[in-house]
């Protein structure tokens, strides 16, 4: 089969590689129909993440058909369409009890890190049971790859985390897609202020098209005074970092109000400085979190209702094929116009 295979940093191929076996009875082997590709496969590419291994398949979203159902599965079978989960979870473990199935002791985030992963024609799901979600009839299967990590990211790590509560002032710092998504389900919560933060106005512009009140162009480096005006000196309730930089965790940590949240989401690769010599005295509560996507399906009840709307993340489609293109387009964001890629196994891209 073909997949994209990681080979160091800044090294990667579209290659034939053997195709994957059930290993245990509780695997199932699922035939790729869409897949994505992530900010966080771009911080393996650069290096940033020490545990992927060179000749790992990348990739952790998806949907696509069971090819091979272990016999130990009790909630599915051959031929079911699937969710692919972004997070491995064996169900069982304290971890899992928890629901923080992203420290599980046998699973959590091993999909395109520590195991092979989903940019490819065929991947192995360990704990299936667990792990996979029914893909619904008549749903939009481009939209639905989304529900694979992107939404669930942006909510739970994002605006779950943040502690978002009506009335709230939000500003979330990075207008990616991870950014849109806790921008799109921040709005479950009617917040009286949600201001996006970047510096590339075309995502600006998007994002006041998804539900920002406001759109500040950080680009001359005074995004913080600019919301501290618009907050009249006070601040944002909540402060959302979207994009895993040190300097956007700084501007979080001038903007939060007394008594706020910053909750990160993005992936940092360096060392971020935290102020608290600024901080120690204003009631600030700062939190972390690797996505567990134990709400996936609380999300995928909202999309089909048609309450939360997916589909507008995503900009680009490929085929699996064109997979290197796709990389160029997505890891040239602000010249493309990029969001969210959906890349299509088979002869050819959706339309």
């Amino acid at each position: 089969m073909k997949a994209l295979v990681y080979h160091g940093p800044g090294n990667k191929k579209f290659e034939d590689v053997p195709k994957p076996l059930l290993r245990e009875t509780t695997d199932a082997i699922v035939r790729i129909s869409k897949t994505t590709i992530c900010g966080t496969d771009l911080h393996i590419l650069k290096g940033d993440l020490s545990t992927v291994a060179a000749g790992r398949i990348l990739g952790h979203e998806g949907t696509g058909v069971i090819e091979e159902a272990g016999t130990g599965l009790g909630h599915f079978k051959k031929g079911d369409r699937v969710i692919i989960s972004c997070i491995t979870s064996c169900g069982r473990c304290e971890s899992c009890r928890r629901e923080m199935p992203s420290h599980c002791e046998n699973g959590g985030w091993i999909l395109g890190n520590t195991i092979d992963g989903t940019q490819a024609e065929f991947v192995r799901i360990p704990y299936a049971d667990s792990s996979l979600y029914h893909l619904p009839d008549g749903g939009d299967e481009d939209a639905m790859v989304m529900l694979s990590d992107i939404l669930p990211t942006g909510y739970e790590c994002g605006v779950l985390k943040g502690c978002i509560e009506p009335g709230d002032s939000v500003a979330i710092i990075g207008a990616g897609p991870v950014g849109l998504s806790a921008l799109l389900t921040a709005q479950f919560f009617a917040p009286a202020k949600l201001i996006s933060i970047d510096i590339d106005d075309n995502r600006l512009e998007v994002a006041k098209q998804f539900g920002a009140t406001h759109a500040i162009n950080s680009s001359d480096g005074k995004g913080a005074e600019k919301v501290m005006a618009l907050t009249g000196g006070a601040g944002v309730d909540v402060a959302i970092e979207a994009v895993g930089a040190a300097a956007t965790f700084g501007i979080c940590q001038d903007i939060v109000a007394a008594g706020g949240h910053i909750a990160n989401i993005g992936v940092h690769g360096a060392k971020a400085d935290l102020h608290l010599e600024t901080l120690w005295s204003r009631n600030v509560t700062i939190t972390t979190r690797l996505v567990d996507a134990v709400t996936t399906s609380l999300l995928l009840r909202t999309v089909l209702a048609g309450r939360l709307k997916p589909r507008q993340l995503i900009t680009h489609h490929f085929a699996l094929s064109d997979i290197l293109k796709a990389y160029d387009t997505f890891g040239n964001a602000g010249r493309e116009h990029a969001l969210k890629v959906i890349l299509t196994a088979g002869p050819a891209a959706s339309p």
